[in-house]
């Protein structure tokens, strides 16, 4: 029996979100989406995803906010949060992780980097 992989992409920007599912599904992976962090905090009540690709830059509810609501309410269940952001600088990555997202994937994102970034968690 194959791990359940169900990932989550979390993004404001429809071609963001498009391109972040069509790789992961390509990975094998079953992905759903939310345009903002009430919908993704709503999905997550609803399913158990292993992984969310979290934008960061977002109305209402920011990435920062959303992670830490996520983190707070799946405790039960391990769950990878991915800061999914066009902030690359050091102290940003340092900041996201600091915030408690398990890793930085910087955009425009490629599928290498996608199947690295997989690979380590």
């Amino acid at each position: 029996m194959t791990e359940q992989r169900n990932a989550l992409v979390v993004d404001d920007h429809p071609t963001n979100r498009l391109l972040a599912s069509a790789l992961l599904k390509k990975l094998g992976w079953t992905v759903m989406e939310a345009d903002c962090g009430n919908s993704a905090l709503a999905l997550a009540e609803q399913h158990p995803f292993n992984l969310v690709l979290l934008d960061i830059s977002m109305p209402g509810l920011s990435g920062e906010d959303t992670c830490a609501q996520l983190r707070s309410k799946t405790a039960a269940h391990p769950l990878h949060i991915v800061a999914y952001t066009a902030h690359a600088f050091p102290e940003d990555q340092e900041r996201l992780i600091a915030a408690g997202f398990d890793e930085v994937l910087v955009k425009p994102i490629s599928r290498q980097r996608l199947e690295e970034l997989i690979a380590r968690l």
